[in-house]
């Protein structure tokens, strides 16, 4: 009895010191110190925004055909660069052919006929009506004929331009109708930027002004060619056109950015300088109840000190500028006014 009396007292006494000790080795809450703010006010992009555009040739051609007829042969490949005339694509022309064939050998005939009343004519032996009617006939005849031989040309599809053959939508053995994309051909040359504008981007805008883009990580420069804002009736917004003056040769078809200076973007923004970045994400802190709390964002592109807010901010929040090591939940005092920026 006395062995397990010691036994239990000797247990209780061992969970009683690692109780303590483990109560002592608990960390005291870190107390994070007050910190001296200033506030900057939401504003709007001061040096224009960027709109999304893509870059391609002011020359392009879908190549059809007004015929129904099978594909006989695909002479070009995607990607390949062709001169103006050459041969692209070749049709089946046999039921061409036979009626061609068929309508040269009407015309010879009719031919052989006005000739024989043109002799007889001469020698008052047929009369002035007979003499215009058979070359009424020969007329009829020979359109015919040069009609057959113009959709025998249908059949022989040649590039209109140089440029590189951007797609083939069509193998040998196909059967295709009037209408049919068969190849769409991009054209060497000018190229030109098109963008979708809101009423809004597009003020202060004119046909005949340069603005300034990028493209993959290239700065150049364009002039506006057309510019038809709020022609789109359920978006409102309209075509923007710009011909690339330099640089030149940049890649088809590639995302390109330009740069409308001076407008203001419609909704929220924040200032560059009160941003934060934690890894791929970015935010603001905001005052609220003496404490900075930290707020992530969605954002726009912007080209000047500030940048568009498409989430995550409300209108009227009071935004910290240059947090610094702020941290969220830090306890903050509000000192002087409001900072409106540059």
């Amino acid at each position: 009895m006395k062995t397990a009396l010691f036994s239990l007292t000797l247990a209780g006494t061992l969970l009683g010191t690692l109780a303590c000790g483990h109560k002592e080795a608990r960390p005291e809450a870190k107390v994070l110190p007050k910190l001296a703010v200033t506030l900057v006010a939401q504003g709007a992009p001061d040096g224009g925004a960027w709109v999304a555009a893509t870059l391609q040739s002011t020359r392009t051609a879908m190549i059809g055909t007004r015929m129904a007829a099978q594909v006989r042969r695909v002479l070009v490949q995607e990607g390949q660069r062709v001169a103006a005339g050459t041969l692209l694509l070749a049709l089946g022309d046999e039921d061409l052919q036979g009626q061609l064939k068929a309508a040269e050998t009407g015309l010879a005939t009719i031919q052989a006929h006005h000739r024989r009343i043109q002799a007889l004519q001469a020698q008052k032996a047929s009369t002035l009506a007979e003499l215009e009617q058979v070359t009424a006939q020969v007329a009829q005849a020979q359109a015919g004929v040069d009609a057959l031989k113009a959709n025998i040309g249908y059949t022989q599809l040649r590039a209109p331009f140089s440029g590189v053959v951007q797609s083939r939508k069509v193998n040998e053995g196909d059967f295709v109708g009037p209408g049919m994309p068969l190849l769409e051909l991009i054209g060497d040359g000018e190229q030109e930027l098109v963008a979708t504008v809101s009423d809004q981007e597009a003020k202060g805008l004119k046909t005949g002004a340069k603005v300034k883009f990028e493209s993959e990580g290239v700065q150049g420069e364009a002039q506006i060619t057309g510019l038809a804002p709020g022609g789109d009736p359920y978006s409102h917004k309209g075509t923007l056109r710009a011909k690339v003056l330099k640089p030149k040769g940049l890649r088809q078809g590639s995302f390109a950015r330009i740069l409308v200076s001076g407008v203001a973007v419609e909704g929220l923004s924040v200032p560059r300088s009160a941003l934060v970045q934690r890894g791929e994400l970015t935010g603001v802190f905001i005052a609220k109840d003496g404490r900075a709390e930290l707020r992530w964002l969605s954002l726009g592109e912007g080209a000047g000190s500030y940048l568009p807010v498409r989430s995550g901010l409300k209108a009227g929040e009071s935004i910290i500028d240059q947090p610094g090591a702020l941290q969220d939940g830090q306890p903050i005092e509000l000192t002087g006014g409001v900072n409106h920026g540059k």
